[in-house]
């Protein structure tokens, strides 16, 4: 597994770097950053992820098949799915069952940990509807996260796709003891930057790379490849997550509304790297408005500036470039194909995107 702070802060390869046969990977040609264009390789494979995505979700439960209807008339970007998907094409030529089986194992578990973060989080809403628990209460909504647990952990079971399965099951523990660390980090308001990636690397960027591992695991066994694709999620991760982190600084952006991690004392890379830089009674004044259980508008407004002002917002757009630019560079080693163009595009999406 790679190591998060290391790959942040020391580039693999330059953005136009060559492969290893050779051929040069001309990033500068056109790629789809639309997710629209960036799924065309793969819409015949998404397809097939739905029917086992949506026989995984039923249940002769009459309430339990109420839910998940729910959960699937939700639908959303299915980004975890078509990484997946895309990645197995780009190293194999064709996705395989074993593929779409595994873009739905990832699928159910990524909705499983959504269900449960919502109940931590006591969240009303998801994607701009109303939450599970808001709806069915918290117990529903947890014993939910566990039936789709339970049918993705069965699918793989039933078809004896134990790789597959062993790459997701360490990224769910990863995710756990990521988010526990987060929560420990936050009472305290102490972590560095370094502490920072790690918890991002276990919370966020494991799900990705194991997207993109899994989706190799189903149509090949060249090692080096398969490493290649993990590591190549892991970066992109990180700088998903990174994108992600700016939002909370931004009142431009609609998708999501500024303060959100804030108000949760969340510490996130801008507002780290600015405390970092500002002189001692500055810090302290900012982490007593951090350290409020309640923040108004002129509070998020101060906290917003100050990050600004010592360099946060511009020190984190300029790592998570850097990180776009190192996953694109290990895609270099793959053969040309629609699936490693949709791979590059995927990666300015992960960080143009506007939510």
């Amino acid at each position: 597994m790679p190591d998060a702070s290391s790959a942040a802060t020391n580039g693999r390869a330059s953005a136009d770097a060559s492969s290893t046969d050779g051929e040069s990977f001309p990033l500068d040609r056109p790629v789809p950053t639309t997710l629209d264009d960036i799924r065309v390789p793969v819409e015949d494979d998404l397809d097939a992820f739905r029917s086992y995505f949506r026989e995984a979700m039923r249940s002769d439960h009459m309430l339990l098949d109420k839910v998940t209807q729910y959960v699937l008339w939700q639908k959303g970007k299915r980004i975890r799915p078509i990484l997946v998907l895309l990645s197995a094409q780009a190293c194999g030529g064709a996705a395989t069952d074993q593929t779409h089986r595994a873009a739905a194992l990832v699928e159910l578990l990524h909705t499983a940990t959504l269900v449960h973060d919502d109940v931590v989080d006591d969240a009303e809403e998801r994607r701009g509807v109303f939450s599970i628990n808001a709806l069915w209460k918290n117990k529903i909504a947890v014993l939910l996260g566990d039936f789709l647990l339970s049918r993705g952990l069965l699918l793989s079971l039933d078809h004896d796709d134990y790789s597959v399965l062993h790459t997701l099951s360490d990224a769910v523990r990863r995710m756990s003891e990521g988010e526990l660390l987060q929560i420990e980090k936050s009472r305290l308001l102490d972590i560095d930057e370094e502490t920072y990636f790690r918890i991002i690397s276990d919370k966020t960027a494991s799900l990705i790379s194991a997207c993109t591992k899994s989706g190799a695991v189903s149509v090949t066994d060249d090692e080096a490849l398969i490493e290649r694709m993990d590591e190549f999620g892991e970066t992109l991760g990180l700088a998903f997550q990174i994108r992600d982190d700016l939002f909370d600084f931004s009142a431009e952006d609609a998708g999501k509304p500024i303060g959100i991690d804030l108000q949760e004392k969340k510490m996130t890379l801008p507002l780290i790297v600015a405390l970092r830089e500002a002189g001692r009674r500055e810090k302290k004044r900012i982490l007593a408005i951090v350290d409020q259980d309640e923040k108004d508008r002129d509070d998020l407004r101060t906290i917003a500036d100050f990050v600004d002002e010592y360099g946060g917002i511009e020190h984190a757009r300029r790592k998570m470039e850097s990180l776009a630019a190192d996953a694109r560079s290990l895609l270099s080693a793959l053969p040309p194909s629609e699936a490693r163009a949709s791979l590059a595009g995927l990666t300015e999406f992960a960080i143009q995107r506007s939510r």
